[in-house]
């Protein structure tokens, strides 16, 4: 019996982004098992980054089916760019101070308690190409359209600090930009599928409250 093309498809997304962040959490728990003598700091943010991408590489195994998806090939190019090549920076060279990664280690941990509240009002709802499942409206979804974006952004902030560096505050400000543009593919999917995303969309901010 044949797979339809897109549940094939689907599935092969599936395995290789999850496979993806797995690897990239297994790195990190390498380096934390031979990092014996840094700061506690650098430590404690090490740690957080690992689970932070090994819950990534669960969401995307669990993720529920969607009922429509940005169509095009640039939507995708953005998503997965905006999503996996960022996280190449913890192949950078480590910041050795304890300030830069003491911040890091809050930042990591402010956007991981915030990241593990939106999922579990998300759900199965949990996407990385610009797809169409449900409305949420609960949680943090009550005040802005895209707190996990937000999350994330945090988290990679924290991750920048750990390999601080010209090139990496680069990236980051290349990443905000490409978040950015998911949004907006990311809401016009929702417009187009679920009638009632108009009306939550025109009361919610989309990242910052009273900013953006």
């Amino acid at each position: 019996m044949t797979l339809p093309s897109n549940l094939a498809s689907d599935r092969i997304t599936r395995f290789l982004g999850s496979t993806w962040f797995f690897l990239l959490g297994l790195v990190v728990m390498h380096k934390l098992g031979t990092s014996a003598g840094e700061p506690w700091p650098s430590l404690v943010s090490n740690f957080l980054v690992a689970m932070f991408y090994l819950m990534l590489a669960l969401l995307i195994l669990i993720r529920g089916p969607a009922k429509a998806q940005a169509e095009g090939l640039l939507p995708r190019i953005t998503a997965f760019v905006g999503t996996y090549w960022p996280w190449t920076i913890t192949f950078f060279e480590k910041t050795e101070g304890t300030l830069p990664n003491l911040l890091s280690t809050v930042c990591v941990l402010t956007g991981m308690i915030m990241i593990l509240v939106t999922v579990r009002h998300l759900g199965r709802s949990f996407s990385l190409v610009p797809q169409a499942r449900s409305v949420v409206q609960t949680g943090p979804y009550r005040w802005i359209k895209h707190p996990l974006y937000l999350s994330e952004e945090i988290v990679f902030l924290g991750v920048v600090l750990q390999h601080l560096s010209w090139i990496t505050v680069g990236l980051l400000i290349l990443h905000i930009c490409m978040q950015v543009w998911r949004i907006h593919y990311e809401e016009d999917v929702l417009r187009r599928t679920l009638p009632e995303y108009s009306s939550y969309e025109a009361s919610r901010w989309r990242l910052i409250p009273y900013v953006w």
